[in-house]
């Protein structure tokens, strides 16, 4: 129960805490890569913790500790017999962690069947207004507005419009286009899908509101890093002055829109990024986040299992009187 007990608080601390240090830090800039992988690690680690406080409460150390076996025949034996307390306690613990991953998993199904449809609605209305001009490798579509987006996917591609190849020099539009492709390459519409999940599936849980927020801002950062690796960050930013008015569909992943012209200003005035030292602590970070919730859970089932069977072992080597 102990276990169970610091389980729960340590979710409900990342849940509450977590978010704040995070969005106060000023090095997510430096190392947009390294932010996401935390914000996702974190998210995952209350999700798994909260999970694992309702294992730990509801099944014993010692039955984890005699093995597998054991686990299931205790289970099948609280399912057999009358409803005593310990089992109607232990049956809601587990139908309570049942619902919690049912409610992630419809909602993500739901975000992605979603956005699929949109998706490939959009996709079709490309393929009548638009054409593939193979030198840009981009659908160009005859419209005013000044946009370029990505629309992602199996068949992903990039998307830019007539009005903003009249405003963009040949540079900056192949600046641009190499952060779409970013965003494609990366696949970043699932880091933002899974983000989205949880904060639809919480929707009152702080970590889960600013992690979407905060990653969705982040995966433009890296896809600008990705793109500047090939790409002058003068065109960079220039392309993102031009195209910062625009609006994309809230299903695609676009160079403009509210976070332009911070990044205009993070592309023009480049920060050095984290030294060594600092990308690995914040790679142990993420790692403890990962592990820490299932290596506290399963620390009194191994205390158990190691008892148990250090105590058989020595009762074997006992010689007989």
């Amino acid at each position: 129960m102990t276990v169970a007990i610091v389980l729960a608080l340590y979710g409900a601390f990342a849940a509450l805490v977590v978010p704040r240090l995070l969005r106060r830090a000023a090095w997510p800039g430096r190392a947009p890569r390294l932010a996401i992988a935390l914000w996702q690690a974190a998210s995952a680690s209350v999700l798994v913790a909260a999970l694992l406080s309702v294992f730990a409460a509801v099944v014993p150390a010692d039955t984890v500790g005699h093995g597998l076996a054991g686990l299931f025949a205790a289970c099948a034996g609280m399912l057999g017999h009358g409803a005593r307390p310990s089992v109607t306690a232990a049956t809601t613990g587990l139908l309570a962690a049942g619902l919690v991953l049912t409610r992630v998993a419809c909602t993500g199904a739901a975000v992605l069947t979603r956005a699929r449809r949109a998706r490939r609605r959009h996709s079709e209305a490309l393929a009548l207004l638009g054409r593939h001009d193979h030198d840009l490798d981009a659908v160009v579509v005859d419209y005013d507005e000044r946009l370029a987006y990505c629309l992602p996917g199996r068949n992903g591609h990039s998307v830019i419009t007539t009005g903003a190849l009249r405003c963009l020099a040949p540079e900056q539009v192949a600046a641009v286009l190499a952060h779409e492709q970013a965003h494609l390459r990366g696949r970043h519409h699932l880091v933002l899908a899974g983000a989205e999940t949880l904060a639809r599936a919480f929707p009152r849980v702080p970590l889960f509101e600013h992690a979407r927020a905060e990653i969705t801002r982040l995966v433009e950062l890296l896809a600008d890093d990705v793109a500047a690796r090939r790409h002058d960050r003068v065109h960079i930013a220039a392309a993102l002055v031009g195209l910062a008015t625009g609006r994309v569909p809230g299903f695609a992943l676009g160079a403009g829109g509210e976070t332009a012209l911070t990044r205009v200003r993070r592309m023009l005035s480049p920060q050095a990024p984290l030294d060594r030292w600092r990308r690995t602590a914040g790679a142990l970070t993420v790692t403890a986040l990962l592990t820490g919730p299932a290596v506290l859970a399963a620390t009194p089932g191994v205390s158990a299992f190691l008892a148990h069977h250090c105590h058989e072992l020595l009762t074997l080597r006992k010689p007989s009187a």
